[in-house]
């Protein structure tokens, strides 16, 4: 019956630090999309996207608890993971663990862990 995810959301404390550790950092495209009655934000890369709500000014229908900081989700990177682990350094974002294996959705893969600015836990992979 599902066949993949479309989209998920993120809520984030500190907008413009969110839109710059997964635009800037991550090489995310920031898109900014009209609805009816507002103008929302989404993160979009490959064929997903990541819809941004402001914590305490979320859209609805939102989660019963949205709240920043519950995420965890893992990336897989177009790129090899030491580019993506310099990539990282050079933004001085604190990898928490890794490289490490771990088993993905299709492969087994090698990631390394890092946390957003609102204490998201960020796994980013390429496969093993």
């Amino acid at each position: 019956m599902i066949d993949h995810i479309d989209h998920v959301v993120l809520t984030t404390r500190d907008l413009s630090s969110c839109l710059h550790f997964y635009a800037e950092i991550l090489e995310m495209k920031v898109e900014k999309f009209q609805t009816p009655t507002e103008t929302r934000i989404a993160l979009k890369f490959g064929n997903q996207k990541i819809n941004v709500h402001e914590w305490g000014r979320e859209f609805t229908p939102r989660a019963h608890v949205a709240a920043p900081g519950t995420l965890d989700l893992c990336f897989i990177a177009s790129v090899s993971l030491e580019k993506v682990i310099e990539k990282l350094r050079q933004s001085n974002v604190n990898i928490i663990d890794g490289p490490v294996t771990k088993t993905g959705a299709v492969s087994k893969l090698r990631s390394v862990y890092v946390r957003d600015p609102d204490l998201n836990l960020v796994e980013i992979s390429v496969p093993a």
